[in-house]
């Protein structure tokens, strides 16, 4: 329950970080993702979601026990 916790922690602190940082740049990157059709996004999704696997199977290899 202790990873749960922090993983879900960290991935609010970083999905928040840039909305903190950059109101502006996030409300136009925003538009800019609107006009997208939706198969690139659910591409761009996929991708994310594969690499976000990758850095977890790794992090739990390789990382410290």
């Amino acid at each position: 329950m202790d990873y749960l916790l922090t993983a879900l922690g960290l991935v609010c602190f970083l999905e928040g970080l840039p909305y903190a940082a950059f109101p502006d740049r996030i409300k136009q990157w925003l538009e800019h993702i609107a006009k997208l059709p939706s198969d690139q996004l659910r591409f761009l999704g996929g991708v994310l979601m594969a690499v976000g696997l990758g850095l977890v199977y790794l992090g739990r290899r390789y990382g410290a026990p």
